[in-house]
């Protein structure tokens, strides 16, 4: 028997086909990407100094984000089998939202560690899932006690391209632990974690992500080149030791911008070693840009400079500013016996309020590591630029105070208007063995920064260090 179909049913039939795989292309398409969503792979565009061809999501690898499980080996795990893909277009690592408890663990090259929004990475406060490691050879000791530290909880030596970023995602430090133990002298002879902790690399990048509670410092760029951080949020207790924000450490051309800290401790802290350990190593931080910061430290400065910068400090530039309930604005911390310099330093447009001093120079933070530094070794403390600031309600505009036979030089104040609390200091400019000049300044400084001739505007560059030149590429995870 044979069947024959007319031209318009065999077009409806080849119609109604072409519709049903059409559906049913799509339907498959949104079960792929519900499962990629539910695997962490949502397609999140975000900028980085380089894209990855290959990407896994940390379940993947084992991992529980109970808040409950240690996920250290999943971590591990995970940079370990993608590194070797690294080289063939590098590999990012997502951390899908959950709380993922982990000890320390390293990144690897060519590499980014996604943290995604509702997802925190929870430090461990079991000390054995940190290695003990040898303290930094510009440093001689670790920075709590003489004797080795605690590996960070994020590391990394050595490396080349590597970035941390995320759509807000969190690291939660869970610094309560290591405070007490701290200060009730528990720890003997080693130096908490730090949060994250990059040594001896280049083109990094960290950004859009927000730190809490860390057990000391936060973010630990040392012998870097190449640093970018950028968007990070800061988050500890105003009480909390040494929980310093942002640390650039004998690194060149780095740029720290558009960050919020509250903090314990300095909100930025630029060094480059400490007394002869720093000396002998000779690493500078050099062709630094700080620029759209937001700082709250009751206890501690905006930006201190030092104390460890035995290596030296130079080329420094800070601008747009705002300071909130912060002990100094920028703060010079040397010591008879650290040597180096800091040199060259200009800062521009802050504003401030409450502040309990606006300038502070000090050449007698006198801590020091174990026995053995030169008491000849003489810091430099030349060509301080600071203009166009504005502070309300100030207990004491400066405490300045260089060394007897060594005093900071060529330090300039320009268009600087201070307002005072209701209970100033009586001495309103504590200045001793320093020099320099004032303009437009409010109220008059003292008679070591005197006007000179017409009105003048203190310096600051014009050119941009390279890193302020680099485009960000959009990337996705």
């Amino acid at each position: 028997m044979e069947f024959s179909i007319n031209p318009s049913t065999l077009k409806m039939i080849r119609t109604s086909f072409c519709i049903l795989v059409v559906l049913a292309i799509s339907s498959f398409s949104m079960m792929e990407a519900r499962d990629l969503a539910s695997k962490g792979k949502t397609n999140i565009e975000y900028m980085a100094l380089n894209c990855r061809k290959h990407t896994a999501v940390l379940t993947e690898f084992g991992a529980v984000g109970d808040g409950k499980t240690s996920n250290t080996k999943a971590f591990k795990e995970a940079i370990t089998k993608l590194a070797p893909k690294a080289a063939d277009g590098g590999v990012q690592l997502i951390v899908p939202p959950g709380k993922w408890l982990t000890g320390s663990f390293n990144l690897t090259s060519h590499f980014t560690l996604f943290i995604q929004k509702g997802a925190t990475i929870l430090a461990s406060q079991d000390e054995s899932e940190y290695p003990v490691v040898a303290p930094l050879p510009s440093y001689g000791q670790g920075r709590d006690a003489a004797g080795p530290t605690f590996a960070s909880l994020i590391s990394g030596t050595n490396l080349t391209d590597v970035v941390i970023t995320g759509n807000n995602g969190t690291i939660n430090g869970q610094g309560k632990y290591w405070w007490v133990k701290y200060r009730s002298g528990g720890f003997k002879g080693i130096t908490r974690p730090y949060t994250i902790e990059i040594i001896f690399s280049q083109n990094v990048q960290i950004s859009n992500i927000t730190i809490i509670d860390s057990p000391a410092w936060n973010i630990h760029p040392v012998y870097c080149n190449n640093v970018i951080v950028k968007g990070v949020t800061i988050l500890a207790p105003i009480d909390s030791p040494n929980t310093d924000g942002i640390n650039p450490d004998s690194c060149t051309n780095t740029l720290i911008e558009d960050c919020y800290v509250v903090s314990g401790d300095d909100c930025i802290a630029v060094k480059s070693g400490w007394d002869q350990f720093g000396i002998k190593v000779g690493m500078p931080t050099q062709q630094l840009s700080i620029r759209r910061l937001t700082c709250i430290s009751p206890d501690s400065a905006g930006i201190a400079l030092g104390s460890e910068m035995s290596g030296g400090i130079k080329d420094v530039r800070i601008e747009d500013i705002t300071l909130l309930q912060t002990q100094s604005a920028i703060r010079i911390k040397t010591a008879v016996g650290r040597g180096g310099y800091v040199k060259d330093i200009f800062a521009r447009r802050f504003t401030m309020k409450t502040m309990k001093y606006v300038f502070w120079m000090s050449g007698a933070y006198n801590q020091h590591p174990a026995s053995g530094f030169d008491p000849k070794a003489m810091p430099v403390i030349t060509n301080i630029n600071y203009r166009d600031m504005t502070a309300d309600n100030v207990t004491q505009p400066a405490r300045l105070d260089g060394f007897k036979n060594d005093p900071f030089t060529k330090i300039c104040m320009s268009n600087i208007k201070i307002d005072l609390a209701a209970e100033p200091k009586k001495l309103l400019w504590n200045c001793t063995s320093i020099s320099g000049v004032s303009s437009k300044v409010t109220p008059k400084p003292c008679s070591l920064l005197p006007e000179k001739g017409a009105p003048v505007d203190c310096a600051f560059p014009v050119d941009k260090i390279p890193i302020e030149s680099v485009v960000l590429n959009k990337c996705s995870a």
